[in-house]
């Protein structure tokens, strides 16, 4: 029998009962493991002496789970999916590792991902393109790329991500399952490599939103190693799933899902709104009032380049500590300088370098004003809209990107003007750190599309109660990708 498909509270219930254990689910987990890898690329690492641990009242106990690879892992290779970091082996647990462990769950690999986060495709891991297992020929999203094609294939029933701008959430859309990262500080950022430390956030890859919530139960709370965190303990997001929604209200952004705005639209596009006007009909008749709102499309249209210098900005500074000095393999020279240039050189792929090149110019004493500080006061501006959205509505919901995931041939890390507001509104969710979830929203010529919603900061039980009742009203929880060949 297989078990690995199965939801976190089927496969407690398992233990509990004694019909099965927590080695046979190990055992199964890390046979899928390999089987995944050697179709998918999905990992980087796969514990293969991962063992079973004790069944205790704690739902997480003795599951299999996977780790994205910017996690800090004690004496588990973290690389990042980076060459720069190909041999790092960390000496401590992120907090939310330490968490886990406590828990009694069980990590059996670490999972592949754009290289340190900075990426939207899962092609610029250094251990190669992480594949879509819905179609081999598509890209998972990025950058929790692995994480998603896991636990969409079946290896466990969640997996850890983190998200700078979508990096959980449009994987789990363009890999049919759930991603929800919550507010901001929810989770201790302490022990996961820094991108763009106002923006990250950590979070998690599930089948359900269920799962979601048991699993963000137990990462989430008040860390001395973290000042961003803050404490949580009187919010329990499991408890919180009544389903019971009638009186919420929620809206979607008109400018955002207006057809009329994308001029040549794609067959994928118009299918994956009209997909999207459905859904809301389903909400409707569950109680909730759905509106629409507008807002301005100048201050829309400059969010993707708002991200774009932010997050370089900050990577930039973030990571000048990856020199091969302090750890990574040494880059030859007659000296420091040249060592240090040789190790960034050959490290880092082309994507990373052009990030960095962005960073460091608009960082510039003479660039500061024009790039960073305006970055930053449109930011304002876009938050501020949506704290005053949130006065009025318990939520936002729109659609993850333009449809289905996109073909890997031909591939490019770069904007679609025409479409890119869509392809990137997520990002907003961190500028405000708003709890936000993706859940699945059907299918498009058998590939699964997804539909977002978040709310305002702290109001995570109420997000995920939303999520909850409209994932229990449609019939795309708990999907396992069936490979399908796409001509």
């Amino acid at each position: 029998m297989k078990y690995m498909d199965k939801s976190i509270t089927e496969l407690h219930e398992l233990l509990k009962s004694g019909k099965v254990t927590s080695d046979e689910l190990v055992k199964e987990s890390l046979k899928l493991s390999h089987e995944v890898e050697d179709k998918y690329n999905a990992f980087v690492t796969i514990l293969d002496d991962a063992k079973g641990c004790e069944v205790t009242d704690n739902l997480l106990s003795g599951i299999p789970y996977g780790v994205k690879d910017n996690y800090s892992t004690k004496d588990i290779l973290s690389t990042g999916s980076s060459n720069t970091l190909k041999d790092y082996v960390p000496f401590f647990n992120a907090t939310a590792i330490e968490h886990l462990n406590a828990a009694g769950a069980v990590k059996v690999n670490k999972t592949a991902m754009d290289e340190f986060g900075m990426g939207g495709t899962g092609t610029t891991c250094h251990t190669g393109t992480v594949l879509n297992p819905w179609d081999p020929t598509r890209m998972c999203a990025g950058s929790s790329a692995g994480s998603a094609c896991a636990v969409a294939a079946g290896v466990y029933p969640y997996a850890l991500g983190s998200d700078t701008g979508d990096s959980i959430r449009k994987p789990a859309a363009y890999c049919g399952i759930v991603g929800y990262k919550p507010t901001y500080g929810m989770i201790s950022r302490y022990g996961l490599f820094a991108f763009a430390s106002s923006l990250d956030h950590c979070g998690v890859l599930t089948r359900n939103v269920k799962d979601a919530a048991i699993v963000v139960d137990t990462m989430k709370g008040i860390d001395p190693n973290d000042m961003t965190s803050w404490d949580s303990s009187k919010i329990n997001l499991l408890a919180s799933l009544t389903g019971k929604v009638k009186g919420k209200k929620v809206c979607y952004i008109k400018e955002i899902v207006d057809k009329k705005r994308y001029k040549n639209a794609s067959k994928e596009l118009i299918e994956h709104l009209d997909n999207f006007y459905k859904t809301l009909d389903i909400l409707k008749g569950l109680g909730v009032t759905v509106e629409e709102v507008s807002v301005d499309e100048t201050l829309l249209n400059a969010q993707p380049s708002v991200y774009v210098v932010i997050s370089c900005a900050e990577a930039t500074s973030n990571m000048s500590n990856l020199t091969g000095i302090i750890f990574g393999p040494r880059g030859e020279g007659s000296n420091y300088i040249d060592m240090m240039k040789d190790h960034r050189t050959k490290g880092f792929s082309p994507l990373i370098k052009r990030r960095f090149v962005i960073g460091s110019y608009v960082l510039q004493k003479e660039n500061q004003e024009r790039y960073f500080k305006n970055a930053q006061r449109v930011r304002r501006l876009l938050v501020d809209r949506w704290k005053e959205i949130f006065k009025d509505y318990d939520a936002v919901i729109l659609p993850v990107g333009s449809g289905p995931a996109k073909k890997l041939e031909g591939s490019q890390d770069i904007l679609d003007k025409n479409t890119a507001i869509l392809e990137e509104h997520l990002q907003i969710g961190n500028f405000g750190g708003f709890p936000s979830i993706t859940i699945p929203d059907g299918f498009i010529d058998n590939l699964p599309v997804g539909i977002n919603i978040t709310g305002n900061c702290y109001d995570d039980a109420n997000v995920l109660n939303i999520a909850y009742a409209l994932e229990q009203a449609m019939d795309y929880h708990d999907q396992i990708a069936k490979e399908v060949s796409h001509d």
